[in-house]
């Protein structure tokens, strides 16, 4: 019977053949203990000297990192396991013989383990993180599915910049400049217009030299946007697509979150609502704890955010930002008309935003004086502007930015972990 590391625990007692890579081994005199991936799992082969023919032995003892067989043996239970079982091996089929492997189980500089990062995701820790981010990606799919969303795919090339173009790649379309999506937003709002809630999924790109544990130049954002749907009901949207990716992660990463080390209870205690902090009185904090060089008006940086989520130990929302340092989209608060109804939403554990949202001006001439304020060219968005010409209505919608939410739920340090192939400043290979 042939199956997989995942699926062998239904064959208890029984033998399988599994396909394999050998990711590492260690032998005394009379066993050899082989440490088995296939990419559903990671398990323990075990080979008896006693058990097999002589010349399995001593190829179990002879086979080298990352050789790929086919490996036969019966499934036992083994309590010290994380997977709860192991192959007590009855013979071995070597597929491919690998030599010199460049990673070897010692600790190599990070460089170097990004220049071999198509070899470094076989690793045990790096395929946790996968998981973790396939997970949260189905988890999205299936909130959205469920609460009447429909998946609209934005374009990536466009002819204008959502946010200003400071922080674009540009490139020729044909004989016309066109700039690599930094967000699909404003094309997720005329889709909201025709369908009322939609979400898209899919590469965003900033060509901001940033080197910080946050920031990649390419990631991936999910974008919901609502038509009828005012800022505060924004939010508990959030919170709700929030704890159930937590939810889905809890349930259906258990042995990934333990391979991370993951201490579970910070996320075991996320629920609704969230804490809510003012941009007004997140200045007042801040000050009070020693932060006398953040002035009302300036934008808050990582330090910022980490005190203030440190202090609620929770995700938390800032809203009402300042006009003049949030995008020319976003609705005034007509509680204050220096501030505009947004909100980031800024993850515990020093991990910073992984949402802003806000609601959208709904109000065509307002829009069109702020397009003239900001400096932006009316005719690149003509469209955008007859969503408030044909039947414009309050609408609201958010960004979540996909690496840093793999990054706060599996612990790991630096966003380069959480995508598959990174693109950070001065790296494009591999």
């Amino acid at each position: 019977m042939k199956t997989t590391i995942k699926e062998a625990k239904q064959y208890l007692n029984q033998e399988v053949t599994i396909g394999a890579w050998l990711t590492n081994k260690r032998s005394s005199g009379k066993i050899a203990f082989l440490q088995l991936r296939d990419g559903t799992g990671f398990m323990q082969g075990v080979v008896a000297k006693a058990e097999v023919a002589e010349e399995i032995f001593k190829l179990a003892k002879e086979l080298t990192q990352e050789s790929s067989i086919y490996i036969t043996g019966v499934i036992s239970e083994d309590d010290r396991s994380d997977i709860g079982y192991e192959m007590q091996v009855k013979s071995i089929a070597v597929i491919s013989e690998a030599h010199d492997y460049p990673i070897t189980p010692k600790d190599h500089g990070t460089e170097f383990l990004m220049d071999h990062r198509h070899l470094w995701l076989r690793s045990k820790k790096q395929h946790a993180v996968m998981k973790i981010r396939n997970e949260i990606i189905r988890a999205t799919y299936e909130f959205f599915n469920d609460n009447g969303f429909t998946k609209i795919d934005p374009p990536i090339l466009t002819a204008s910049a959502p946010e200003g173009t400071s922080e674009l790649f540009h490139t020729k379309y044909f004989d016309e400049d066109a700039f690599l999506s930094q967000s699909g937003q404003l094309y997720m709002e005329a889709a909201a217009m025709a369908h009322g809630r939609v979400f898209s999924f899919g590469p965003t790109f900033r060509a901001e030299k940033s080197k910080t544990r946050r920031h990649l130049i390419e990631f991936w954002m999910i974008e919901p946007e609502m038509a009828f749907c005012e800022h505060a009901q924004s939010l508990e949207v959030q919170e709700q697509y929030v704890t159930h990716v937590i939810q889905s992660v809890l349930t259906n990463c258990k042995l990934e979150l333990n391979v991370l080390e993951r201490d579970t209870s910070k996320l075991e205690k996320v629920t609704t609502p969230f804490p809510r902090i003012t941009y007004d009185d997140a200045v007042v904090f801040l000050k009070e704890q020693g932060f006398d060089d953040i002035e009302w008006g300036e934008d808050f940086g990582s330090p910022h955010e980490t005190a203030i989520a440190n202090h609620y130990d929770l995700p938390v929302f800032i809203t009402n930002y300042p006009t003049k340092i949030k995008p020319f989209y976003m609705q005034p608060n007509p509680e204050n008309e220096n501030t505009v109804l947004c909100a980031d939403l800024i993850a515990p554990e020093g991990y910073g935003e992984i949402i802003g949202g806000s609601e959208r001006i709904n109000d065509l001439d307002l829009l069109e004086q702020r397009i003239n304020e900001y400096g932006l060219d009316a005719e690149s968005y003509s469209y955008y502007l007859d969503l408030r010409r044909y039947g414009s209505v309050p609408h609201s919608g958010f960004g979540l930015g996909l690496e840093r939410t793999v990054a706060w739920l599996s612990g790991v340090d630096h966003v380069r972990e959480t995508a598959p192939f990174p693109r950070l400043l001065n790296r494009l290979y591999p």
